[in-house]
């Protein structure tokens, strides 16, 4: 995971990771307005392929975190597989997940931040739903790569799904789940020949602002995801 810099940023670091933390400190860092005409309000992604791929010692061994992404944008296909790996339903009679929760919570929702719209993963119909029409890919970190890499994923827990587990576990119980779905996503990034890195951090308040989230809500930690920069 990206670990938080010092308190005092180091000489170096870039202009827009400078800027946006000047705007985070005094509350006005923003999503981006969407600059296409129409957005679109549901993205039924097609069927993911769930055979083939990299054997699982050898994505394992490839396993790494990279800071440079293409901004060339992931494939309708592409986007379905990961989303799929990350936190799909992979036994429909049970409505289990590819990734485990305590009590079988499922309490962590998955956002996708893309360049034409912030969505959130439904993975019982497979689809994304438009949360808001913005780009909200540079809410999502103070890193400069964030704003142009294709996809920024948010790992947001609901203590309202929580009821079973006690207050005080909440929050290890639901980093935890969070920490096995981005793991998915490192192992299918190995085997797909893309670049990821899990982040933590980002301007709390902005993000959740961004995704509207309630009192009941909160941002876990982000993933961004893309082509490595040799991609052509």
């Amino acid at each position: 995971m990206e670990r938080a810099p010092p308190r005092f940023l180091r000489l170096g670091e870039s202009v827009s990771t400078l800027s946006k933390v000047a705007l985070g400190f005094v509350g006005h860092l923003k999503p981006d307005r969407v600059k296409a005409r129409s957005v679109a309000p549901k993205m039924v992604l097609p069927a993911p392929q769930t055979r083939g791929g990299m054997p699982v010692m050898e994505a394992i061994a490839k396993r790494r975190s990279r800071r440079e992404f293409s901004p060339a944008p992931l494939s309708q296909q592409t986007l379905s597989d990961l989303m799929w790996a990350a936190y799909g339903v992979n036994r429909p009679e049970s409505g289990g997940r590819t990734a485990p929760s305590a009590l079988n919570a499922q309490e962590i929702d998955l956002y996708a931040a893309l360049p034409g719209g912030l969505y959130i993963y439904e993975p019982k119909g497979h689809s994304l739903s438009l949360v808001a029409p913005v780009d909200a890919r540079r809410v999502t970190g103070y890193q400069d790569f964030v704003d142009e890499a294709p996809l920024d994923l948010v790992y947001v827990a609901d203590h309202a799904h929580m009821d079973g587990v006690p207050q005080e576990r909440r929050l290890a119980y639901s980093s935890a789940s969070a920490g096995a779905i981005a793991q998915n996503v490192y192992l299918y990034c190995a085997s797909a020949g893309l670049a990821t890195l899990v982040r933590g951090w980002f301007d709390h308040a902005a993000l959740k602002q961004a995704l509207r989230l309630s009192d009941d809500e909160h941002v876990v930690m982000t993933q961004t995801v893309g082509y490595p920069v040799q991609f052509v």
